[in-house]
C-alpha cells in the first residue's frame, strides 16, 4: 500500500479489538472481580453507522464479557468473537466467510495477541495509546486512544472517503 488513504478506499470490512480499543486500557473491577467495561458513544455511533451502511463488522476479543456482546448486538454487530485465544484463526474465519481480500479489511488492534492478525490485515491501525510493536506495523495511529473515540475516528475516515458520511441515513440510529 502507497499510503494509507489509498488502503482507505477498498475498505469493506471492520474488525476490531475489545480491551484497549473499544474500552480504556484500564478497567475497574466489580465487587466479584468482573471488569467493568464502557464504550464510547461515538465509537457506537460509528460502528452502527458502518454495518446500516453495508460494511461488515466483527470484534475479536480474548475478553469473555456477555454484557459487552449484548451491546454489540445492539448495534447491529453479529459476528463478535469473544475469549478468542488464537486471533489470526477467527480473522481468517471472518475473512473467508465474507470472500474478503486481505487489502478489503482494516484492523484496529492495541497490544501483542493482534500481532498476527496486523500483519495479515490490509489496513491495520491502532489508537495512539498502543504497544510499540503494534504500532510500528500500523499504517495509522489514531491521535485518539483506545476507548477515547478512535473507533470513531478511522469509521469516519473510511465512510467520509466513501461519500457515506453525512447523508441521509446518517441522522438516525
Amino acid at each position: 500500500m502507497t499510503n494509507f488513504k489509498e488502503g482507505l478506499a477498498g475498505v469493506k470490512a471492520f474488525i476490531f479489538d475489545i480491551d484497549g480499543v473499544l474500552s480504556l486500557q484500564t478497567i475497574n473491577l466489580n465487587v466479584f472481580g468482573v471488569p467493568n467495561r464502557t464504550i464510547n458513544l461515538r465509537d457506537g455511533y460509528a460502528l452502527q453507522l458502518a454495518v446500516k451502511k453495508g460494511y461488515k463488522v466483527a470484534i475479536i476479543s480474548g475478553s469473555n464479557s456477555k454484557d459487552y456482546q449484548k451491546r454489540l448486538r445492539q448495534l447491529g454487530i453479529t459476528d463478535v468473537f469473544l475469549n478468542s485465544r488464537k486471533k489470526i484463526d477467527h480473522y481468517r474465519y471472518f475473512r473467508k466467510k465474507y470472500n474478503l481480500n486481505d487489502t478489503e479489511i482494516l484492523y484496529m488492534g492495541d497490544d501483542i495477541p493482534d500481532f498476527y492478525v496486523m500483519k495479515e490485515a490490509g489496513v491495520p491501525v491502532c489508537p495512539s495509546d498502543a504497544d510499540s510493536e503494534i504500532r510500528q506495523l500500523s499504517v495509522y495511529v489514531s491521535d485518539k486512544k483506545g476507548g477515547e473515540g478512535c473507533v470513531r475516528d478511522v469509521i469516519e475516515q473510511v465512510l467520509r472517503l466513501h461519500d457515506k458520511w453525512m447523508d441521509s441515513e446518517s441522522f438516525t440510529w
